[in-house]
């Protein structure tokens, strides 16, 4: 991990609400530049909350979002064009448009964000298909795909403006173990060939153990703990460990707390 440079994402004090839920609890978050970060946490942690943050899909209730010294709520239309034409994002389904192929999915943000000739277009966006395993398939519809062959054009869309900065969504949600591994590696193949910075948002154990630099494990709104994958394996936190090992947690509940909610929601 090269960790020259300033950070690529600093977030200080965020706090996030659901109407009167409080869904994230003074986040403090630092990815540094070539890392791996991988967010993990049980169904309902705020891991997709805190997504949606570091991608400028949600403004901070409080606290700060900073992507590549860019401060996201206090950055104009023009500074966050600027700064979306950085990153890539590789969403849980895909996100393809199914009205257009394979190849014009990937050559869209080239379209929308440039002024390259459509010939240059269409050798860049075959050339990221290639780097995705996907040579050849340019042509062929969504549909036409399997789902392992979704999330990998999707990536290739994602990478052809050649990010410095790249967001996964849970990535091997819904695939076989083959082509959940395939992925990883790819994943580790694109920070080294392409020395870009990587968040991932994963409940898959082992894809996360396989990729990280470090580890952030979020529970109800708040962070556990950030480490190495050995820090993490061996943490005394009774909760990291129940997520490791897949244990229900015993829910206890609070007969007051109960019923005030019931009023408040009636109110």
């Amino acid at each position: 991990m090269n960790t020259a440079g300033s950070p690529v994402i600093e977030v200080e004090g965020l706090d996030a609400w659901y109407g009167r839920r409080r869904v994230l609890h003074g986040i403090d978050f630092r990815v540094e530049p070539g890392e791996i970060r991988v967010i993990m946490g049980g169904s309902g942690s705020g891991k997709s909350t805190l997504l949606r943050h570091l991608i400028g899909l949600q403004k901070p209730r409080s606290g700060s979002v900073k992507l590549l010294g860019t401060e996201l709520a206090k950055a104009s239309a023009r500074e966050l064009l600027a700064l979306r034409r950085k990153i890539g994002v590789s969403f849980q389904g895909g996100a393809l448009f199914t009205s257009m192929t394979v190849g014009e999915n990937v050559a869209l943000p080239l379209r929308e964000h440039t002024r390259l000739d459509e010939n240059t277009i269409r050798i860049m966006s075959r050339l990221k298909l290639e780097v995705v395993n996907l040579g050849g398939f340019q042509d062929l519809m969504p549909s036409q795909l399997s789902g392992g062959m979704v999330k990998r054009a999707a990536l290739a869309r994602a990478i052809v403006m050649d990010p410095r900065l790249m967001f996964f969504d849970e990535p091997s949600a819904g695939l076989d173990p083959v082509v959940s591994a395939e992925l990883d590696e790819l994943i580790l193949q694109l920070r080294d060939a392409m020395r870009m910075s990587i968040v991932v948002v994963t409940h898959e154990l082992e894809s996360a153990f396989k990729i990280a630099d470090t580890i952030t494990v979020l529970d109800h709104g708040k962070i556990l703990m950030t480490g190495t994958v050995d820090q993490v394996r061996a943490a005394d936190n009774e909760r990291i460990q129940d997520l490791l090992n897949r244990r229900p947690r015993e829910v206890e509940v609070n007969v007051d707390e109960y019923l005030r909610r019931l009023t408040e929601e009636e109110a």
